[in-house]
């Protein structure tokens, strides 16, 4: 593929852009004249430069590349980092901090993934340009000269920047066969940065997606790119994304189970389209997450993504046409679990999201609004902590047409709320727990650590969630009673023995 001319900026435009960078780290100007007095080159390269020309300031780590190479790097900064570090020499990187601020240099290099494998094969480069004809995108391969802030931009990085267009510096076959992962991250670019893919890139990905697949992309790579893409701040950004990975193909190698809910609409199975749903309610929770005083939170987006797709596996005919999907919440936390272990995210997102996607439907099932005390007190115990997330997931869920419907849906759920609200200050429904504890029911029936004491504390906390606190006495009662239904005998009363002998 031909290189395209870069941008080209005007002496004011040139100016700013230098101005623009060189605020980005007054460090990073003092180093590049430090490898320059060594006869060395250094550029800033990579996110941050792109970031400038977003009008966003560039946050973490900074990025450099160099013609010199790592371990003549370790003889420069000497004496001017105040500390470095050489995890990842073996690629040609050498970090280190100066003034709180992290920066990489990399030798300039050439890498491709071997067949079959998830690490590159480096070689150093020998020039800048070559440099960046191995990156990901164009809006990626700019650099900036240092010192001076030099724009260097020889693949059209700023024109496709200011159009918001994807493209690889060269071949898109070529850049997604060295690395897969690079069609993961186009996503991530097009949530985070709200881009649109140009179409050979596209095309690229449809064809070569069957390669975003261990062992040529690591699951833990995989995983890091769709919580990046997931946790974007863009409105309807992570919709965009995950809506990038279904149409070319990629999802069905990394979540299977979003592209399977593109439920085919016949005469026999009329429904709503399930997949289009989902996406909707991912971005009606996003709209949420700051009336709950949730930011960014990945366990409600990902329950959001994830809450039907127990669907096509329970979907079933019903007299008339219609659909049915009966327990498919009880299925999709079961696919749920499996899929988000398979990516290996920590277990504690396992479980919540799973818990999540498993009681998405519970506020349905207490029908129209006429809530008991005790329905509400069941209700926050089986949310537990994740009460405020199911809020938000539950009214995401509601996006009927029916507007009449969708209010009768907003106004039961206020009710819901307000009840939880009220109930919450007579009762400490944070932690529903029983009158007694374990070591009050062994003293009051006599008897030993065992399963008799779990279906004791069991049997009271349904009092509790039924009528509110009873207070020790009542609960002491309640308790005697039990085991006396059970056929135990109890410590106190006239003619027995204790329940444990």
């Amino acid at each position: 593929m031909p290189v395209p001319d870069s941008t080209p900026l005007t002496p004011r435009q040139r100016t700013a852009a230098g101005r623009l960078l060189a605020a980005v780290s007054p460090a990073a100007d003092e180093l590049g004249a430090l490898f320059a007095r060594q006869g060395h080159k250094l550029a800033l390269v990579g996110g941050s430069v792109r970031d400038v020309f977003l009008g966003r300031a560039p946050s973490g780590d900074l990025d450099l590349t160099t013609d010199a190479v790592p371990a003549r790097v370790l003889e420069i900064i000497s004496g001017w980092a105040d500390q470095h570090w050489t995890i990842g020499i073996e690629f040609g990187t050498v970090g280190m901090v100066k003034d709180g601020r992290v920066f990489e240099i990399t030798t300039y290099r050439s890498e491709r993934y071997g067949r079959g494998s998830r690490k590159p094969e480096v070689a150093y480069g020998e020039s800048l340009t070559d440099d960046l004809s191995r990156r990901d995108f164009t809006v990626n391969a700019m650099a900036a000269r240092l010192p001076g802030h030099e724009l260097v931009d020889p693949f059209g990085g700023l024109r496709d920047l200011q159009g918001r267009l994807l493209r690889t510096p060269g071949s898109p076959q070529d850049s997604l066969r060295d690395d897969p992962l690079r069609m993961l991250r186009a996503a991530r670019f097009v949530a985070q940065l709200g881009f649109t893919v140009a179409a050979e890139l596209r095309q690229a990905m449809t064809g070569l997606a069957p390669l975003v697949r261990p062992p040529k992309v690591s699951v833990e790579r995989i995983t890091a790119e769709l919580t990046k893409l997931m946790l974007s701040p863009l409105e309807g950004g992570p919709s965009q994304g995950i809506a990038l990975l279904v149409d070319t193909g990629v999802a069905d190698q990394v979540l299977p189970e979003v592209p399977q809910l593109r439920l085919e609409q016949d005469e026999h199975y009329r429904h709503k389209d399930v997949y289009q749903h989902s996406l909707t309610v991912l971005d009606r929770a996003i709209a949420l997450e700051e009336r709950y005083d949730l930011k960014q939170d990945l366990r409600l987006r990902l329950a959001a993504l994830l809450h039907d797709i127990g669907k096509p596996k329970t979907r079933s005919r019903l007299p008339g046409g219609r659909v049915a999907f009966h327990h498919h919440e009880v299925k999709g936390a079961k696919m749920a679990r499996a899929r988000l272990t398979a990516l290996r995210f920590p277990a504690s997102v396992v479980a919540d999201v799973s818990r999540l996607v498993e009681l998405h439907l519970r506020f349905h099932g207490y029908g129209s609004g006429e809530w008991t005390d005790s329905a509400v007190r069941r209700y926050v115990r089986d949310a537990g902590p994740l009460l405020t997330r199911l809020h938000a997931l539950t009214r995401a869920d509601c996006t009927t047409r029916n507007q009449a419907k969708a209010q009768r849906l907003a106004r039961a759920y206020d009710s819901l709320e307000e009840r939880i609200a009220v109930l919450a200050e007579r009762e400490e429904l944070a932690s529903i727990r029983p009158d007694l504890d374990g070591h009050d029911i062994m003293r009051i029936l006599g008897i030993g650590q065992g399963p008799l004491v779990g279906k004791a504390y069991a049997h009271l906390l349904e009092l509790r969630l039924e009528h509110g606190p009873l207070g020790p006495g009542r609960a002491t009662q309640e308790l005697r009673a039990w085991a006396a239904d059970e056929g135990l005998v109890v410590p106190g009363s006239e003619g027995t023995t204790p329940a444990g002998g």
